[in-house]
């Protein structure tokens, strides 16, 4: 059967009335996610003593935060803003890939951060031993691949499915689940598959990541000095906070698209799904800009170098007026 030559993208049904306070919302985030994430992004590639492990997978996760966000954000406020919810047949499944992509590689840099704050508590002699840059680089490989073995079966079942009637999907972006139910035949082998493949992969994720952390702490309340155990819970206080940011709208958003629509209302679904997407990009930079001591005195000390020379030029003009 041929399929539409596009979908429209309804929006959030039944908020058509506050269409344009979100659009500013999501742009005032979108705005913050993008210069919060490019700053740190430069402050670490720019630093050279910031290119611990750590900071490298921070860089990574700032990189894949833009992209998740700006694979949605920009048509949401199209959308909102001057209703143009149109979008082509690939450039929809195209906009699937990296939206799912995006979250599966985000779950495996979260593992991996764990996996770096446990060797450098727990184990601090065999740190630079252990985390060597060939080490890193197949951690980002093998994560990458992951998400790849992923959706691309996901995506092969979908794009063969006959989409033959309604091409309205009733989402703001092409939601997995949202799309499947378009379809002329049954969805239930391909949301059967994302259901088990989010589970095994978020659930196995959070099972290392736990793990890791309670081997932390229990390291961290052995250690003698006040101030060493400060230092620690810092560090891994803005990590546990990132990961509850992502992980639970990311869980609840999964598993409440499986309930009728009855139980949980439309709206109530689709913005659970779009604050997944925007929440932890937007909050991510800021978390580790205030909790991270080294970025933080980076990211100030260029903010200063960059517009202090327009500060004194500013002086001396009104100086010299004077």
């Amino acid at each position: 059967m041929e399929s539409p030559a596009a979908f429209i993208l309804v929006g959030i049904p039944g908020l058509q009335s506050s269409y344009l306070w979100l659009a500013i919302f999501l742009s005032a985030m979108y705005t913050i996610a993008l210069l919060g994430n490019s700053l740190i992004m430069t402050v670490i590639c720019m630093d050279s003593t910031l290119q611990e492990p750590m900071y490298c997978f921070l860089c990574v996760l700032a990189a894949v935060d833009i992209v998740m966000a700006s694979s949605v954000v920009p048509k949401m406020v199209s959308i909102f803003c001057s209703g143009d919810n149109s979008i082509s047949f690939n450039g929809c499944f195209t906009q699937m890939y990296f939206v799912h992509a995006a979250t599966a590689v985000e779950t495996g840099l979260l593992l991996a951060m764990a996996f770096d704050r446990y060797v450098a508590i727990c184990k601090p002699l065999h740190y630079s031993r252990i985390l060597t840059p060939k080490m890193m680089l197949r951690m980002c490989v093998a994560i990458i691949i992951r998400a790849g073995m992923f959706m691309t079966p996901l995506s092969w079942m979908l794009t063969h499915l006959p989409f033959c009637g309604s091409n309205v999907v009733p989402h703001s972006y092409c939601e997995h689940m949202a799309v499947a139910k378009l379809a002329c035949a049954d969805p239930m082998p391909s949301s059967l598959y994302s259901l088990i493949c989010s589970s095994i992969i978020v659930g196995s994720d959070v099972a290392f990541i736990t793990t890791s952390y309670v081997l932390i702490l229990r390291a961290v309340f052995g250690l003698s000095s006040k101030n060493a155990q400060q230092k620690a819970l810092s560090t891994c206080g803005s990590h546990v906070g990132v990961m509850a940011l992502y992980y639970l709208p990311g869980m609840v958003s999964i598993y409440v698209a499986w309930l009728e629509q009855g139980i949980v209302p439309l709206h109530t679904q689709v913005l659970l799904a779009d604050l997944y997407l925007i929440i932890p990009p937007t909050l991510n930079p800021i978390i580790y800009g205030i909790r991270t001591k080294q970025i933080r005195e980076r990211i100030w000390s260029l903010l200063t170098h960059c517009f202090l020379p327009f500060q004194s030029g500013f002086m001396n003009i009104r100086l010299f007026r004077s």
